[in-house]
């Protein structure tokens, strides 16, 4: 009865297996982003700590950064919580 088991469901666990691999590439190109956005903002807090740019200039540059990274890492944030709670 097993191996009947294992064929009726094998196209079920294939399409997980699949889902659950674009899952991983997304979550590994949100991190990637993430990773570019906080060496930008390194780098621009050493503009402004140089005196390469004004106040004002790091300010607006530091927002769009900030806004992006939160838009980035927000989906992911949600989204591994959702799958450890359907894995237990």
């Amino acid at each position: 009865m097993l191996v009947i088991d294992d064929i009726l469901l094998f196209p079920f666990r294939g399409l997980m297996f699949v889902f659950h691999e674009i899952q991983n590439a997304a979550q590994e190109d949100a991190a990637g982003e993430a990773d570019l956005i906080r060496t930008e903002l390194r780098e621009l807090y050493m503009m402004l700590e140089t005196g390469r740019i004004a106040e004002e200039e790091f300010d607006t540059r530091e927002k769009e950064l900030l806004d992006r990274l939160d838009e980035t890492e927000g989906p992911a944030q949600n989204t591994q919580s959702t799958c450890t709670m359907a894995d237990k």
